[in-house]
């Protein structure tokens, strides 16, 4: 634990100059549990970047933490080759545009070339642009989906998705011998601007990216169908909109609210499209007119959420639910037109539902299993692609909310989603079916999956130790059974190795290491328990089967019940 009460005399003392982060040191004078807080620990940076609330502090994001973060970037990528280059992009939340603009003051002090969206832009379209510049690594300034006090720093590779492990470590360690008052470099923007040493990146770059999502449309004559759309304040109004209409859909309407950029989100302090409330306002449109189709997506607009009306009700459809969907409207569609190519391919983050595994092996599909984590996905396909394999390349998807449809960029894509989504359900719509009935269709021919994710939150210094003590004490004492049903394997991600509980035997997972068990239970069940690599909460997944609804929900609600008693949650 650092040294709380000097570290935060320090800052007091090396803030003088800057106003607003001084008041705030000094109106928490002598509290000191909110000391602690900012001060115990450093925002740690790993493959997920930094994460964090809004603030002074160590373990705040500020002006501070994010220009210590970007030296040592610049720091590890002049170590790794002359005249590196970086592109940057960000979203609507609080002080993202500023934090933008200082990585790109700090990067071109240390010799490293910044090409900067002029504007707010979707994290896929950094993603597009990192690699359509021959960059060498990429930042988004982004929280995702939380609340609005909190603010994130995502780095990318060359390749266009989020660093991994090893790159992600090699730049920690830079970052950690960066003393953040003394050692950070800084050119003001507008003289780096005229110098040469930063840019903006060109508009080409937001139309090419179009151009490549206007290639996903399989049924191009499927359009009829009524929508409501929210970018909950975030980047996605003129991308999603912009493709809806090239793509020929007419009846979009904007919840009015949520349409123009705002960090505070005003109403819906949750913008995650994996909750109900984030459709409050579009629901509230709909008693003047039904859509068929209610589509939000995220702040940074990687990820999307949709409610489908069905009777006079609007269904909330999970991650996994759109996943299998997408799936089977793909590969049906693929196949019937003959585009399918042999030996297709989809990844899932292995937490996601096997019930997609089932729909792909029905058109002779095969699904890889990777980490949590839209990197490894991205790592796939680019993986594929070395190989001039990429054309096997279906989607990735991971059950919260995030898809890539295609090979056009390496991280989840709320932008192609939204279209593909949009057009399967035109499709079914000219079927005579909505996407639930679709679904009724799939959990007939291969029974109910019920997946269930509690989320357990532990905040400030003394959560983090929690954190830990509840992995401890479960990967050291693995249980035998869960709501009665026996564990026939234990998954420790962190040992590498799936150990059969019956006979013992251990069989290697073949996956990078994480913090991470899983529990393999009978007829398909299972229950897998993870830190989060982004906030301060453990994730417990559960997927419970069965022949009948009611079933597998029972099934899966009993495993979740058993999973907390072993957590002692």
């Amino acid at each position: 634990m650092n040294d709380v009460k000097s570290l935060y005399e320090l800052w007091l003392k090396k803030t003088a100059d800057n106003p607003e982060i001084n008041a705030e040191l000094l109106a928490i004078k002598g509290n000191e549990e909110e000391i602690l807080d900012r001060f115990y620990r450093n925002l740690e940076f790993g493959t997920a970047g930094l994460r964090g609330t809004l603030g002074a502090g160590t373990n705040r994001m500020n002006t501070y933490t994010v220009c210590q973060a970007t030296q040592g970037l610049a720091d590890y990528l002049n170590s790794k080759g002359k005249n590196p280059s970086v592109a940057i992009g960000y979203d609507s939340r609080i002080n993202s545009d500023l934090f933008a603009k200082q990585c790109a003051e700090v990067l071109a002090a240390n010799g490293v070339k910044a090409y900067i969206f002029p504007t707010l832009k979707p994290t896929p379209m950094l993603s597009y642009a990192v690699k359509r510049l021959n960059c060498d690594g990429g930042i988004v300034i982004t929280a995702s989906h939380n609340p609005s006090k909190y603010n994130g720093y995502k780095c990318y590779d060359p390749s266009g998705y989020q660093m991994t492990d090893e790159a992600a470590l090699a730049t920690y360690g830079f970052i950690q011998k960066v003393d953040i008052f003394e050692d950070i470099k800084r050119i003001p923007f507008d003289e780096a601007m005229e110098k040469g040493l930063i840019g903006y990146i060109p508009d080409e770059i937001t139309e090419e990216f179009y151009s490549l999502v206007m290639e996903r449309p399989i049924n191009p004559d499927a359009r009829d169908l009524k929508i409501i759309y929210t970018p909950l304040n975030g980047t996605g109004n003129i991308p999603v909109r912009t493709i809806l209409k090239r793509a020929g859909f007419e009846n979009v309407k904007v919840v009015s609210e949520q349409e123009m950029p705002d960090g505070t989100f005003p109403t819906c302090p949750y913008p995650n499209p994996e909750i109900r409330q984030v459709f409050e306002c579009a629901l509230e449109m709909t008693k003047e007119e039904k859509a068929d189709l209610l589509l939000a997506t995220d702040p940074d607009c990687d990820r999307v959420g949709i409610a489908v009306l069905t009777g006079e009700e609007y269904v909330l459809l999970s991650g996994n639910d759109v996943g299998v969907l997408l799936a089977e409207y793909m590969l049906s569609s693929k196949k019937e037109k003959g585009t399918l190519p042999e030996n297709s391919l989809m990844t899932k983050s292995f937490v996601s539902t096997p019930l997609i595994t089932r729909v792909a092996a029905k058109y002779g599909c095969t699904v890889v299993d990777v980490l949590t984590g839209f990197k490894y996905v991205g790592e796939f396909v680019t993986n594929l692609e070395k190989e001039g394999e990429e054309h096997r390349f279906i989607m990735g998807f991971e059950e919260a909310y995030g898809y890539l449809i295609g090979t056009h960029v390496r991280d989840k894509d709320a932008v192609a989603a939204s279209l593909m989504v949009c057009e399967m359900a035109a499709y079914y719509k000219k079927k005579g079916k909505t996407l639930v009935d679709v679904l009724n269709d799939i959990y007939g021919e291969f029974g109910f999956y019920v997946d269930r994710l509690y989320n357990f939150v532990f905040e400030g210094a003394s959560g983090m130790v929690k954190m830990s003590e509840i992995m401890a004490e479960t990967r050291n004492n693995p249980p035998k059974e869960l709501a009665g049903l026996k564990v026939l394997e234990v998954h420790d991600f962190a040992e590498g190795m799936i150990t059969d509980t019956a006979t013992g035997k251990k069989r290697a997972i073949g996956l990078p290491e994480s913090n991470i068990l899983a529990y393999t239970l009978p007829d398909g069940n299972f229950a897998i328990v993870r830190p989060s690599g982004t906030e301060p909460k453990i994730k417990v997944y559960v997927t419970g089967c069965e022949k009948s609804k009611e079933g597998a929900e029972k099934v899966a609600a009993d495993i979740g019940n058993a999973m907390k008693t072993l957590l002692k949650i």
